[in-house]
């Protein structure tokens, strides 16, 4: 063998031994830091949630991190991710990547079957169930159910007072729909019991997991229980009153999700996961609907021509009514209400992102993302995007008149993809029927122009949003 030879067989030598004895390089990780042990930066996200500066709190990480950084909340390993691409990689991403994801505290209290905390085929059948209970063929009957609880609570709560707050009485509202429509429960002793119950569980959903006495976490534990055995109840009478075949699976979400379980095997349900998707529902809408429509009177009583030209709206479809109750069809002649709404929703969506649960490590923007991790986005760093909608902090419900012109992933308050809310429709009609009743019988104007709010983690009003009524003559 000649030198050369030798030499070249000697590099390949080496070149060999340097591949096999290389070091695999360290994972990269997303900048920032992960503050102090368990804590993390928990206590200061929360301060800024209750603060409603939560926002600016968001901004300073993009603004000293860039779209990708990492921090601890809830005793765990998190990155926040946000713009346009990472909505629509959270909202599409495999089911076996990312999974559902709920802070302890949400998911002690609310339990570990409910649809947000399930992952892949468990989240596809569950899922299935509740939207068989939210499909537009069950929705068109609630209609009226709907109507008639407005009514009821319009003549009940603001006919002959001066003033309202409107906060804590959309609140009211709106768990006495659900409590129609998910029980089949009607006014009465065990709806004022059930509302307690569930605003003492919602108060403790965004604390610290520290079950001891007298914490705002233990308390919410307690209502949980209590609330629990209450719908276990509701099954085990619903299941007797099917076998007896003197029920109608579509009186209430209950019977409905029983009856699927005879009729779809595919998408049975055990008695724990109907209980904790009960709870689950009766907090979506709770507050999501009850938040939208008190930041809507907020708006109206703010700004008269957006009040004018909703009036005008509604008072044409109520001049076409005599004493029946509003319509399917009804509602699709909304069209600039529910234009405001969405606008409502852009500005000050109810509920200010979610959490992902890391499954296993993933790539993303250059940096390694752990399995354990979780992921954290936020609604509004889309929604008040100058460069996706021009003048952000303006309020223009025109943006809505053809909303495909939205890029997608970008306005997400109900979600997006596969993962888009299925109440969303459900909200759409409770915001429609309450709007209509209450503009076309009422005048009114703020009380306080501030009316600031915190989040909990849903929009809290300081005075419960206060405001001067006069109803108009009929």
């Amino acid at each position: 063998m000649d030198l050369t030879n030798c030499f070249i067989f000697f590099l390949l030598l080496t070149s060999l031994y340097f591949a096999l004895t290389r070091k695999t390089p360290p994972k990269k990780h997303p900048p920032g830091s992960m503050g102090f042990p368990l804590i993390g930066q928990t206590l200061s996200f929360l301060h800024a949630m209750r603060t409603n500066s939560i926002e600016q709190w968001l901004l300073q990480r993009t603004s000293k991190y860039g779209p990708v950084s990492k921090l601890s909340l809830f005793g765990t390993p998190t990155v926040f991710v946000h713009g346009q691409s990472a909505n629509k990689f959270i909202f599409t991403c495999d089911g076996n990547v990312l999974g559902n994801h709920q802070p302890p505290s949400f998911k002690r209290i609310c339990g570990e079957r409910n649809m947000t905390a399930l992952i892949g085929d468990d989240h596809k059948r569950v899922r299935g169930a509740l939207v068989s209970f939210l499909k537009p063929e069950m929705l068109k009957q609630y209609v009226g159910k709907m109507d008639e609880e407005v009514r009821n609570h319009v003549e009940m709560h603001w006919h002959g007072n001066q003033k309202v707050m409107v906060m804590p009485l959309m609140k009211t509202l709106t768990f006495n729909i659900m409590s129609s429509l998910i029980f089949g429960i009607g006014k009465g002793e065990t709806r004022n019991n059930l509302i307690e119950l569930l605003q003492h569980m919602m108060n403790g959903l965004m604390s610290l997991p520290i079950n001891l006495l007298f914490t705002r976490f233990n308390r919410s534990l307690k209502a949980s229980a209590q609330l629990r055995a209450f719908i276990k109840n509701l099954i085990s009478e619903r299941k007797a009153a099917l076998e007896q075949r003197v029920a109608d699976t579509r009186k209430d979400l209950i019977a409905c999700l029983l009856g699927i379980g005879k009729t779809e095997p595919s998408i049975r349900m055990s008695d724990e996961e109907i209980v904790d998707n009960v709870i689950g529902v009766m907090i979506a809408g709770y507050d999501t609907s009850s938040v939208l429509i008190t930041f809507l009177v907020r708006l109206l009583g703010m700004d008269r021509s957006v009040y004018d030209k909703i009036v005008q709206e509604q008072e044409k479809i109520a001049k076409t009514k005599t004493s029946e109750l509003l319509s399917w069809d009804d509602l699709a002649k909304m069209k600039y209400t529910w234009r405001v709404a969405m606008e409502t929703l852009r500005m000050n969506p109810p509920l200010l992102g979610s959490l992902r649960k890391v499954l296993k490590d993933f790539e993303y923007e250059g940096y390694t993302i752990p399995k354990g991790w979780q992921v954290i986005w936020a609604a509004n760093m889309t929604h008040m995007d100058g460069r996706i909608f021009s003048d952000p902090s303006k309020f223009d419900p025109a943006r809505f008149e053809k909303q495909a012109s939205i890029p997608p992933y970008c306005f997400v308050a109900f979600g997006g993809g596969a993962r888009i809310c299925p109440g969303n429709e459900f909200a759409r009609i409770e915001t429609l029927v309450t709007i209509h009743y209450l503009v076309t019988r009422f005048k009114w104007k703020l009380c306080c122009l501030d009316n600031s709010f915190s989040r909990n983690p849903f929009p809290v009003f300081s005075d419960g949003m206060l405001i001067e009524i006069e109803p108009k003559d009929c």
